[in-house]
């Protein structure tokens, strides 16, 4: 299954209702995956972005602990599917011996883990196709300049060629 790599660029606001949205960008910053998280993940979320720590262990360090007891380690995580704006997660754990665990996880949830771990964050290409909007600006002048130039270079005529002048439609 094709991935792509994904990373945290950060969180930002719906300026309609103050939600939180996690903001997911590939690496070379042309695509941006937006989901939209709860309060309590995305201060998780900020908490490890900014490496502040807490003087009482959070529901991810729990998460953290407990697996480390149990030696196992997060090795990825994987954004791995989308249905009516719910995208779906899976944490990859692997214990000593090499072998992989998956466990289902919100995105939010998984992606703090990500950051806790130091660990990939992928997302399927179903996922970067269909959850993706583009921020990538040169790219879109450069479209929005052809069509531009598309426009100034159209003449009746050419109307003609397809059935489209005022003639053939009366």
């Amino acid at each position: 299954m094709s991935m792509i790599e994904l990373y945290v660029m950060g969180i930002a606001l719906d300026s309609r209702t103050g939600t939180p949205i996690m903001v997911l960008n590939d690496k070379d910053n042309r695509r941006a995956l937006p989901i939209w998280i709860g309060t309590a993940e995305a201060s998780a979320i900020i908490r490890q972005l900014e490496g502040i720590d807490t003087s009482r262990p959070m529901t991810h360090d729990l998460i953290q602990a407990v697996m480390a007891e149990a030696g196992l380690a997060l090795i990825r995580v994987e954004i791995n599917d989308l249905d009516s704006d719910t995208y779906f997660a899976t944490l990859i754990l692997e214990d000593a011996e090499g072998t992989e665990t998956s466990i289902d996880a919100r995105p939010s949830d998984a992606v703090a883990m990500a950051l806790k771990n130091d660990c990939p964050i992928l997302a399927t290409a179903h996922v970067f196709a269909e959850g993706t909007i583009s921020t990538d600006k040169s790219r879109d002048e450069e479209e929005a300049e052809e069509f531009r130039q598309f426009l100034n270079n159209i003449k009746p005529d050419d109307f003609k060629k397809f059935g489209l002048d005022q003639e053939s439609n009366q």
